[in-house]
């Protein structure tokens, strides 16, 4: 089989993890990663075995580090298929001419507009649409969160509206610079946040409002949600819906909190104690008066992993099929629900 070449252009919070989601897969494989610096997460990435690319003006840097660079950032991106934006949110826009100057396939995070790659991906819910595309924009943590929940009820039950708070980590765990550390910061203080209009992007049938709050803490998002639906229903109905979905987990067994849910991830032996998955409170879902409530909780630093995987595999056309990608993807990276 020929492996579709990737190239990571950032190697920080999601694009380390992206790097080691692509490397577990029999049909794709990671040609290089990108750092500007020799840190330690070049160093990692080093130790690991990946090839490291540069910008011009630092490979003497990494050079003296110990960990010499294979080449430039741009001669990175000639040798891939497809290229893997993880630079922070904003810089990735900066790429785009080097992409298409090259001739290859670009995905990018949801720290990106919309309007960068003209299409927005959540694997359940427009996989087959994103088959052959040249551009693709992978949505941030709570937006895949919100319509891998959004999508099948949407499908069962027909969604009139949803409204969601979220309860937003300050920042990653590694990030010192950010805070609040003793407040709670409306996010933005003018309604709705960005959040409905995201989801959206990716599901334009749905009428969505959202608000959202930035609170001292770095493990995970937390959702409050509130779908109307068009049918009668229960929360056994609920349930069954959420429990056929491979990416939604059901939290119990006296998780009652995001740092119960952590350590979850890390006695399963996650690696770097990552949920890519949904973490629904079963006890939360209520149902009355066609209205369904629910709390989520999102790993911020992981849910949009085997996203990047779906897309590579959907435009790289390695896999017609969304399911079976999902399901490919969860089974090469040990994502198991039950």
């Amino acid at each position: 089989m020929v492996k579709a070449k990737i190239a990571v252009n950032g190697y920080g919070t999601i694009g380390k993890r992206v790097a080691d989601a692509v490397q577990a897969q029999d049909d794709m494989e990671v040609i290089g990663i990108s750092k500007t610096k020799p840190n330690y997460e070049a160093a990692v990435a080093h130790k690991l075995g990946y090839d490291i690319y540069a910008p011009a003006a630092n490979l003497g840097a990494f050079e003296k580090a110990g960990m010499p660079a294979a080449g430039t950032i741009e001669e990175m991106v000639e040798k891939a298929d497809l290229v893997v934006d993880c630079t922070p949110g904003g810089v990735g826009e900066g790429n785009k001419s080097l992409y298409e100057k090259a001739g290859v396939k670009a995905i990018w995070q949801g720290g990106e507009d919309h309007s960068l790659a003209g299409f927005s991906f959540n694997a359940i819910c427009n996989y087959e649409q994103a088959v052959g595309r040249d551009l693709v924009r992978v949505v941030s943590c709570n937006t895949t969160a919100l319509c891998r929940a959004i999508y099948p009820i949407d499908k069962e039950l027909g969604v009139k509206k949803v409204r969601v708070i979220l309860a937003r980590r300050a920042t990653d765990p590694n990030d010192v610079k950010k805070g609040p550390i003793n407040a709670i910061v409306p996010d933005p203080i003018k309604l709705p946040s960005h959040h409905g209009p995201d989801v959206k992007s990716v599901l334009p049938q749905i009428n969505i409002t959202s608000a959202a709050l930035k609170i001292p803490t770095t493990l995970m998002h937390v959702h409050t949600v509130n779908m109307e639906v068009d049918k009668d229903c229960t929360v056994d109905d609920v349930n069954n819906i959420f429990g056929s979905q491979s990416r939604i987990r059901f939290v119990g067994q006296g998780m009652s909190s995001t740092a119960e849910i952590m350590e979850f991830a890390r006695d399963m032996k996650r690696p770097r104690n990552d949920m890519w998955e949904n973490c629904i409170w079963p006890e939360s879902i209520t149902v009355g008066d066609k209205e369904i409530y629910f709390f989520q909780a999102v790993h911020q630093e992981s849910i949009v992993v085997p996203e990047n995987v779906d897309a590579i595999r959907a435009m790289m056309e390695l896999e017609s099929d969304g399911a079976k990608s999902i399901e490919k993807t969860n089974k090469a990276i040990g994502l198991y629900n039950k």
